[in-house]
C-alpha cells in the first residue's frame, strides 16, 4: 500500500526526469504507471466528494499535469486529451480546496491549441467559456490561443506564421506545427480551386514553405504534377463529373410557363 510520502518522492524523481535535458520517456512512462497504481491506492486518481486529503489531491494533480506533459512528448494526442480531462476536475471542482496550480493555465493554453490544430472550433469556444474573463486577455498561454483563433476568422494565415517566434517549448511547437500544416492544406484546396496551376516559388511562399523538397513533398501528397521544365506545378482537378446544364430543355419549359402565364392574364 503506497503512502503520500511515497508517491510525493516518486513525483518529484518523475519532475526531475521529465524536466532534465534528455529525458528518457521509457523511465517516465513506467514512472507515471506506478503512480497512477500510488493514486488510486489513496483514492486521489479518480476523486469523488470531499473525503480525500487536500495534500494527495495536489499530488494526483501535479502527476496528472507531467502526464500531460509526457504524452505530448511522446506524440499521443488522445492521451493529452484523456490528461486534460482529469485535470479539469481538479483545476474547477476542487477549485475552492486545493491551490492554484502554476500548470492551469500553460495547459489550458496548449490545449486550447490543440483545439485550433485540429479544426474543432465549436469546442474552443466552449473551452474558452469557463475560463476566467479576466485571463483571456491578460494570461499570455490564453491570450495567444484566442489571437491565433481570430487570425483564423479572418483568413489572416500570415499572421499565424509570423506568431511562430512567440511560441515556447517544444509541446506548444508540437501542436503550432500541427495548426500550420492544416493552414496548408486549406490554402491548398483552395488553390486548386482557383488556379489551374503556379509556379513552384509562388507555390512555396503561398504555403509558407523555404525548402524545395518540402513543397515537392507536399505537391506529391496532393497528387499535384510538377513540371520541372516550366518550374510549374498543376493542380489535379478531382471534379471529374461535369453537370451539364440542359439549356434547350430550361428555354422551352420557360417559354411554356410565359404562354401559361399569358393564358391566365
Amino acid at each position: 500500500m503506497s503512502s503520500i510520502q511515497q508517491i510525493s518522492a516518486q513525483r518529484d524523481s518523475l519532475k526531475a526526469e521529465i524536466n532534465s535535458a534528455q529525458p528518457n520517456l521509457a523511465k517516465c512512462a513506467q514512472m507515471l504507471t506506478q503512480l497512477k497504481i500510488g493514486l488510486t491506492e489513496i483514492g486521489a486518481y479518480v476523486p469523488q466528494g470531499s473525503q480525500v486529503d487536500p495534500q494527495a489531491l495536489v499530488l494526483a494533480r501535479d502527476i496528472l499535469e507531467m502526464g500531460a506533459y509526457y504524452s505530448v512528448r511522446v506524440k499521443d494526442i488522445d492521451a493529452f486529451v484523456r490528461y486534460i480531462s482529469q485535470l479539469s476536475t481538479f483545476y474547477y471542482d476542487y477549485a475552492s480546496v486545493l491551490p492554484p496550480s502554476e500548470q492551469m493555465y500553460p495547459l489550458t493554453g496548449l490545449n486550447l491549441l490543440r483545439l485550433l490544430s485540429q479544426n474543432r472550433l465549436s469546442e474552443f469556444h466552449t473551452a474558452l467559456e469557463v475560463i476566467d474573463p479576466e485571463q483571456l486577455h491578460n494570461n499570455s498561454y490564453i491570450k495567444h490561443a484566442v489571437d491565433l483563433e481570430q487570425f483564423l476568422m479572418e483568413g489572416s494565415y500570415n499572421k499565424v506564421w509570423s506568431s511562430r517566434s512567440k511560441v515556447k517549448g517544444e509541446e506548444f511547437l508540437f501542436f503550432y506545427n500541427i495548426l500550420i500544416d492544416t493552414i496548408r492544406h486549406e490554402i491548398a484546396n483552395c488553390s486548386e480551386k482557383a488556379y489551374e496551376a503556379l509556379p513552384v516559388q509562388d507555390a512555396a511562399t503561398l504555403l509558407f514553405m523555404k525548402n524545395m523538397e518540402d513543397v515537392l513533398n507536399f505537391a506529391q501528397e496532393r497528387n499535384w504534377k510538377v513540371n520541372p521544365a516550366e518550374q510549374k506545378i498543376y493542380f489535379t482537378n478531382t471534379d471529374d463529373e461535369v453537370t451539364e446544364i440542359p439549356q434547350e430543355q430550361i428555354i422551352k419549359q420557360t417559354l411554356t410557363y410565359a404562354r401559361e402565364l399569358e393564358r391566365i392574364v
